[in-house]
């Protein structure tokens, strides 16, 4: 994650619809991002209980148009996307010719011919070169579209009232997305998002993004910050590339297998290692942990055995606002890495009681 000089900061199109509303702004990613505008309690807590949305026009958007894009594009993803059905996404990776993770993207097909890549922001220009190394037809939208999630339990009766798709919206399925007209532009609706809660990620033109902020606003949406999208996806045990997941770990260990196809046979960056990697007992697991006694985990604390010897370190950790409890996620030798485990963190100048729990964190009730 690189941080550039203040002057250097990309600005968001509704930055001062941002600072209007009291957002405190903090550099990320190379972007100036509001960080949170009442409280990461409140906004939390908006988006568990009622509907948020975020600004994360920060994200890399990529379209690719072409009869072979879909092939091109599966030359240097790990998924298979050229599977996925028009309207249809999924999770996806870049990978290092040793099996590492460069990034983690999201793979849209628009059209028989149209794809959107969705990249990390950081990681948003290398993943460009890496498209535009592999097909000629790419086009960094990023600039030219503002990109809104909208996630709770009420987002979707937000969502409706706002776009008025007499519900349509409600039809589409996890990791589907549609195309729909609203005010003269074209907006691309997915249901996807980064809090384990339900609701979409919403694409249109920069020009419409303005209206779209105000329209959510009154149909009783809460913006929400970059903070509380944090603490969100750490509950929900969503890994966050340059802390769960870099170079340096692999799609196995990570539990993100579902992101690799092998069984197609199609050359894709990073195979061989991926189909060596797979064939081997993985040594290290991505666990969940969570806090027994007080304390609040943070990335780069010790985690230790019930011995008192370290065998890891967070990659990331929070207090949960909904659980009320510390937590935060490691990578553990296997034979450590099952529910119920004990284990112990520490915080600062103290070992601190946890255990080793199901992944994720917090799963939403079901309707």
């Amino acid at each position: 994650m690189t941080h550039g000089a203040a002057s250097a900061l990309r600005q968001l199109t509704l930055r001062d619809r941002h600072i209007a509303l009291g957002a405190r702004i903090a550099p990320f990613a190379g972007w100036e991002m509001p960080l949170q505008y009442e409280g990461v309690l409140e906004e939390h807590h908006a988006v568990r209980e009622r509907a948020g949305m975020f600004d994360v026009s920060h994200m890399g958007r990529v379209r690719l148009e072409g009869a072979r894009a879909g092939e091109l594009l599966r030359s240097v993803t790990t998924f298979d996307v050229r599977r996925l059905e028009v309207g249809e996404a999924h999770y996806s990776l870049y990978c290092t010719e040793d099996g590492g993770i460069a990034d983690d993207v999201f793979v849209y097909r628009l059209g028989e011919a149209r794809w959107l890549v969705v990249q990390n922001a950081a990681n948003a220009e290398a993943g460009t070169a890496r498209l535009r190394a592999a097909m000629p037809s790419v086009d960094d939208v990023t600039v030219a579209t503002v990109m809104l999630a909208v996630q709770g339990p009420e987002a979707m009766a937000a969502l409706e009232r706002v776009f008025g798709t007499d519900g349509r919206l409600a039809a589409v399925a996890p990791r589907r997305c549609l195309e729909t007209a609203w005010r003269g532009e074209t907006a691309l609706l997915a249901r996807t998002g980064y809090t384990g809660e339900d609701g979409m990620e919403c694409i249109v033109p920069a020009a419409a993004g303005g209206a779209l902020w105000d329209a959510l606003l009154a149909a009783g949406v809460r913006p929400a910050g970059l903070a509380a999208r944090d603490t969100l996806r750490l509950e929900a045990a969503l890994p966050l590339h340059g802390h769960e997941i870099d170079e340096t770990t692999t799609p196995f260990e990570a539990g993100l297998g579902f992101a690799v196809t092998l069984e197609d046979g199609a050359p894709f960056t990073g195979r061989a290692a991926l189909e060596r990697l797979h064939a081997q007992e993985q040594a290290r697991k991505l666990a969940c942990i969570r806090l027994s006694d007080r304390g609040v985990p943070r990335a780069g604390m010790a985690v230790l055995d019930a011995t008192g010897a370290t065998v890891s370190t967070l990659t990331s950790g929070t207090f949960s606002p909904t659980l009320r409890a510390g937590i935060g996620m490691a990578y553990l030798p296997v034979a450590l890495a099952t529910a119920g485990t004990p284990v112990q963190v520490q915080v600062r100048d103290r070992a601190t009681a946890a255990e080793v729990v199901r992944r994720p964190f917090y799963r939403r009730p079901r309707a």
